[in-house]
């Protein structure tokens, strides 16, 4: 059904975004080419949102920047009415 496809697209882009932002802190300390921060971006925004936020303070990474310390949140905040909406006005 479409909350299991759902489902597992949300743990997907989750797993997902951790890994990115975990490779983005490796290129960060070894100087390597960085992620650019539209594509975290991007992840944030088809539902990564929440496993970014948990892994960048998690492994203190971007937490001074607030671009995404404010900007996650809000997304999430976003996601969250996004949801709330269509589960209140698509009732099956």
């Amino acid at each position: 059904t479409f909350l299991i496809a759902l489902l597992i697209w949300f743990i997907i882009i989750s797993i997902l975004s951790c890994i990115v932002t975990w490779n983005d802190k490796q290129a960060a300390k070894n100087n390597r080419r960085r992620v650019p921060e539209a594509r975290l971006f991007t992840l944030a925004l088809l539902g990564g949102a929440p496993a970014m936020l948990l892994t960048m303070k998690r492994i203190r990474h971007k937490t001074k920047h607030r671009r995404f310390m404010w900007g996650l949140p809000a997304i999430i905040t976003l996601h969250a009415i996004c949801i709330a909406l269509a589960l209140y006005f698509f009732k099956t």
